[in-house]
């Protein structure tokens, strides 16, 4: 690509230009793209309408005022603010598949949505999956990629926000899936009856206190609630861990993200077997249980929530 300074005309030179104003304000990237490339060029195409696949056959088209502008209006934003390009957009995808988000939600980019769409296996048989729990929802990502992996299934997606369910709400009518992903209100599994589940997936607040201390500006931006988990981060998995037994049926599975948390879980539970997922990155952070081994630890993860 040209790199030249002059005033940008064409596609290529806008997501060039972006680009080197991205890095020379020492942006943050973790939200959709990881360098300023990637988000520079997300920028651009979702400002012209231009599928991502398609950029390349668009990078000498020359752009009208109204489109220069555009562009401009959302780099200098992206700048003065530190939103994540995704709340500006109102878009993020999760699974392959688009939501809109703004900062009610976290932005998705949980690692699950890799094992979503493998469907768990080979840990859980796709065909027995009919009823499924979303924890701790936020925008409904998860559930809706839930929906579209287990196509029979009915999917509840809860959470304690009021805020985020009206997010979750707009994603769920966005995929026409009211009549099977239903946005329940819920502290946990508080409000959810007696209701027992075949799959519980959860992406709760992990995050502890030393590095919710130390978060760039641009996670500043997301809502604490969805974030925050005490001085270890395992504050709110700790009781997901102490509850989950209870609400599985048998042969059922919960599946887990705890980020940086995990070193700190595996501590405190030294006699726990978790399995640990590995995704196409080598990361390990979303592990599984079956219902028998939180049955069977139960006792010890109900101890972690009054220690002595």
């Amino acid at each position: 690509m040209n790199s030249n300074l002059t005033p940008p005309r064409t596609v290529r030179d806008w997501v060039l230009s972006a680009e080197r104003r991205f890095q020379a304000a020492g942006l943050y990237f973790g939200h959709g793209t990881d360098n300023a490339r990637d988000e520079a060029a997300w920028l651009v195409c979702a400002a012209l309408g231009i599928e991502s696949a398609h950029l390349d056959a668009e990078l000498e088209r020359e752009l009208t005022p109204a489109q220069h502008q555009k562009i401009l209006d959302l780099v200098e934003a992206r700048i003065a603010t530190r939103k994540p390009l995704a709340y500006l957009l109102h878009e993020a995808w999760f699974a392959g598949l688009r939501f809109y988000v703004d900062e009610r939600v976290l932005v998705p980019r949980s690692l699950l949505g890799e094992f979503i769409r493998e469907r768990f296996q080979p840990w859980i048989d796709p065909q027995r999956v009919r009823v499924a729990l979303d924890l701790c929802t936020g925008s409904g990502c998860i559930a809706v990629a839930l929906a579209r992996a287990f196509p029979e299934a009915r999917i509840d997606a809860a959470d304690i926000s009021d805020a985020a369910l009206a997010v979750a709400r707009i994603n769920i009518a966005a995929h026409g899936l009211d009549g099977r992903v239903r946005a329940i209100l819920s502290d946990l599994f508080a409000g959810l009856g007696a209701e027992r589940y075949d799959l519980i997936v959860t992406n709760p607040p992990y995050v502890d206190a030393a590095d919710l201390a130390s978060l760039p500006a641009e996670y500043r931006r997301e809502p604490r609630l969805a974030l925050a988990a005490g001085r270890q981060g395992l504050d709110v998995i700790n009781r997901i861990l102490a509850q989950a037994a209870d609400r599985l049926t048998p042969g059922g599975i919960l599946v887990a993200e705890v980020g940086n948390s995990r070193a700190a879980l595996q501590a405190a539970f030294p006699g726990v077997a978790f399995t640990w997922l590995t995704d196409s990155q080598g990361d390990e952070s979303v592990f599984l249980l079956g219902a028998e081994d939180l049955a069977r630890h139960r006792p010890l993860f109900a101890a972690a929530l009054n220690p002595r």
